[in-house]
């Protein structure tokens, strides 16, 4: 990765949920000491932050939407991963960072 920041959004139907998931990745991002903007957006947002991104994330409530976000993502050449329900549900932070920095090798290699 070429800059010093990863951007790694969340989005879900409003952005509560995953707010507060995006709050356990940060922290789980700092205690780890990588440089990660970890936001969470509603679904109607998403489309304007596409560029800034460089994983998006999207709650396992929209896994059956996963092909249009990827559609939607692919242009900007931001891949697109469900969070899984244990993730989501248990507000797992590290576990969230981890799935964002894999997808993201995945994507780049």
């Amino acid at each position: 990765m070429s800059k010093d920041q990863i951007g790694i959004y969340l989005c879900c139907g409003g952005g509560l949920s995953s707010g507060f998931l995006a709050q356990q990745g940060r922290k789980a991002a700092k205690k780890r000491q990588i440089n990660a903007l970890v936001e969470a957006k509603s679904e109607s947002e998403v489309t304007q932050y596409l560029p800034k991104m460089d994983v998006l994330c999207i709650g396992p409530h929209y896994a059956f939407r996963l092909d249009a976000f990827r559609r939607m993502a692919e242009p900007y050449n931001v891949p697109v991963v469900v969070i899984p329900e244990d993730t989501y549900s248990m507000l797992d932070g590290n576990a969230l960072i981890d799935l964002a920095l894999s997808t993201i090798e995945k994507n780049v290699g």
